[in-house]
C-alpha cells in the first residue's frame, strides 16, 4: 500500500472515530510503528490531524479553516474517482463547461480525455495544467485572473467580473461542505462570490461532492440546495443525506465506490 493510501486509511479512522493509535494502525495496516509515525507526522504537518502521544486525534473544524490543495488530495481517493468518472458522462462534444477549483473537479478534469471540441473555463491552475497536459488541439482552456488561496483558487474581483460575461452549457461546482440549511458552502468569502459567479453562468449546474462533505459547513453559501440541477456524491452518503438531498435537490446520483 502506497503511503497516500495509507494516509487516507487513517484520515478515513480519525474521522469515524475521533481518535486512532500508532499500535492498533500498525495491526490494521500491516507495517511497522515508524511507518505509521512518517505518515501521522505528514498528516499533521497539512493540519488534518493533531498528533497526541501514541497516536493522533482530529482537529476541531471551523468555518474558516482551508485545507490547501495537497492535505485535500489525500482524502476520498476512490470517491473522487468513482464520481468524476459519472460526472465526465454529463459532459458533450463541442460544448462550453465550467470547473471550479478543488481536488474532485481536479480528478474530473484528467477524465475528459476522450471528449471533442471542448471549452473550458476554469478559476483553478491546477485544473488548467491537467486539462493542457493532455496535448488536445481541439481543446481551448480559459483560466481566469484573481488572487490565489489555500487550495489553488483564483478568486476575487478580477475573477468575478470575467465569469460574468460568460455563458456556459455546463458548470462543474466542487464545494467544502453540504448541509440542510447552509447548502454548499466553502470556508473563504472570496471563493464563494467566485464559485457564484461561475455557478450562475452555468445552464446546467453540477455539484461534484464525496459523502464526507455532508454536515461539513463553510463560513459562506455559495448556492442553496435546490438551485443545483444535479448532485454527484458517492455511495458512502448516509441515509439521512441521502434523504434530505432527495427532498431538495432536483437529482441526486451516487456513484458505486470498489471497496
Amino acid at each position: 500500500m502506497l503511503a497516500r493510501q495509507r494516509q487516507e486509511v487513517i484520515l478515513n479512522e480519525v474521522r469515524r472515530t475521533g481518535a486512532v493509535q500508532v499500535s492498533a494502525l500498525v495491526l490494521q495496516l500491516g507495517v511497522s510503528d515508524m511507518t505509521i509515525r512518517r505518515d501521522l507526522d505528514a498528516l499533521a504537518r497539512r493540519g488534518l490531524v493533531e498528533k497526541v502521544y501514541g497516536g493522533a486525534t482530529s482537529m476541531v473544524g471551523r468555518s474558516t479553516d482551508e485545507p490547501g490543495f495537497e492535505a485535500k488530495s489525500v482524502r476520498q481517493l476512490a470517491e473522487k474517482e468513482a464520481i468524476a468518472k459519472l460526472a465526465a458522462e454529463q459532459v458533450r462534444p463541442g460544448t462550453a463547461i465550467g470547473l471550479s477549483a478543488g481536488t474532485t473537479t481536479w480528478t474530473l478534469a484528467r477524465h475528459l480525455d476522450d471528449v471533442a471540441d471542448l471549452t473550458v473555463v476554469t478559476n483553478s491552475i491546477r485544473v488548467a495544467d491537467a486539462l493542457q497536459q493532455r496535448g488536445r488541439t481541439d481543446r481551448t482552456v480559459v483560466l481566469t485572473g484573481g488572487v490565489r488561496t489555500p487550495s489553488d483558487a483564483l478568486v476575487g474581483p478580477v475573477a468575478v467580473q470575467s465569469l460574468r460575461s460568460l455563458h456556459l452549457d455546463l458548470v462543474f461546482l466542487g464545494v467544502h461542505g453540504i448541509a440542510a440549511r447552509a447548502g454548499f458552502t466553502t470556508p473563504n468569502l472570496n471563493e464563494s462570490e467566485t464559485n457564484r459567479a461561475l455557478a450562475e453562468a452555468a445552464n446546467r449546474l453540477v455539484v461534484v461532492a464525496d459523502h464526507s462533505k455532508w454536515s461539513t459547513v463553510g463560513i459562506s453559501t455559495i448556492v442553496d440546495l435546490h438551485e443545483v440541477d444535479l448532485l454527484i456524491s458517492d455511495d458512502g452518503l448516509p441515509q439521512e443525506a441521502r434523504q434530505v438531498l432527495s427532498e431538495n435537490v432536483p437529482e441526486l446520483v451516487l456513484a458505486e465506490v470498489p471497496r
